[in-house]
């Protein structure tokens, strides 16, 4: 059960470190047949990493700070690993808010796991908002979304609901909230290790009260697809410029407001991420959030949006114009040889 209430269950380190702790001994333990992850309040599930600490780190704020930093980025990527390839059933309750590294945590791909959303399921990952790019494991989910809603979702930030966490296979089934404490009771009385039947077969009544195919990203899969199928940042602003639709003008309006370096960076991962394994997607993106930090764009996201709240960041550089594929390339480049790389040993 997640409960740090004050930060809407934000992951710190000590939380990281708690999971990881118990997700390893419990996938040994033979008296544990499943874990569910969840949260102890009603408006949120994670809203993500604890951005607060990243940005007192970054200033100098805490005693031994840099290599805090880059503990807790290390042992978070470790744990989305270990949950993408949990050998037991892996069921995240996703009722409320489900950001960045609350995705990460949520994002199993083991057969016998399940995501679930309720009625207050709010979906995102909000990264590039941040001066940031979609981590946890983001290149690699985000990438293999039907489509290019992965990279509509990537590059705008934008928050969805349920409705569109089931259309993309971000999510598996809906429950409603009041039937969550029915639906754990049942969890409990399962003897064998028929969990994902079971819920499946719990929600099946509710499964008329919502439809994907009513959700915006299916109502805006062909603006979302012609507009995000291209490979340079330019020409999807270029495309979004020349389209009078609604949504599309929207859409352009979202981007304008992010860092341009982090959209043009987020657009490379995503890309290359098609290509990668979920081990190699996280050693990568551990080398990019390292960059981030280097370059300062994260933290005068952070400073703008959370600790100033004057929401006018300063982002280097102010357009995306200026962006140059010189600047893009650092993220990519890897901050340690193959051998010392932290994540070396994710298979």
């Amino acid at each position: 059960i997640l409960d740090r209430p004050q930060a809407m269950n934000s992951l710190s380190l000590p939380m990281v470190r708690t999971l990881m702790h118990n997700l390893a001994a419990w996938q040994e333990n033979p008296e544990v047949r499943a874990v569910v992850i969840r949260s102890s309040l009603p408006k949120a599930f994670c809203a993500g990493g604890d951005i607060r600490f990243f940005h007192e780190v970054a200033h100098g704020g805490l005693t031994g700070g840099s290599a805090l930093l880059e503990d807790f980025f290390t042992e978070e990527y470790a744990l989305n690993h270990l949950i993408h390839h949990y050998p037991k059933p892996y069921i995240a309750v996703m009722d409320g808010i489900v950001m960045g590294g609350g995705m990460g945590i949520a994002q199993s791909s083991a057969a016998a796991s399940i995501r679930i959303v309720t009625e207050r399921t709010r979906m995102a990952m909000p990264e590039v908002n941040i001066g940031l790019f979609p981590d946890v494991g983001g290149g690699y989910f985000l990438s293999r979304l039907q489509g290019e809603i992965g990279t509509y979702l990537g590059l705008s930030g934008e928050i969805v609901g349920a409705a569109d966490a089931l259309y993309a296979n971000l999510a598996d089934v809906f429950v409603p909230r009041t039937e969550l404490p029915a639906l754990l009771t049942l969890l409990e009385s399962i003897k064998g290790d028929q969990y994902r039947q079971a819920i499946e077969e719990f929600a099946a009544p509710f499964a008329t009260q919502i439809n994907p195919a009513d959700s915006l990203l299916a109502q805006q899969r062909d603006v979302i697809d012609r507009h995000f199928v291209h490979n340079e940042v330019a020409t999807i602003v270029a495309s979004l410029r020349q389209d009078p639709d609604p949504f599309a003008q929207k859409t352009l309006e979202i981007l304008l407001k992010r860092s341009p370096l982090m959209v043009h960076v987020s657009l490379e991962q995503i890309r290359r991420s098609a290509k990668l394994e979920l081990a190699d997607c996280l050693r990568l993106e551990r080398t990019m959030v390292r960059r981030c930090f280097e370059h300062g764009e994260t933290v005068e996201g952070i400073r703008a949006l959370v600790i100033d709240k004057d929401n006018a960041p300063q982002w280097r550089p102010a357009s995306f114009e200026e962006v140059t594929p010189e600047m893009i390339a650092p993220f990519f480049e890897s901050a340690w040889p193959d051998y010392a790389h932290p994540l070396r040993e994710l298979s």
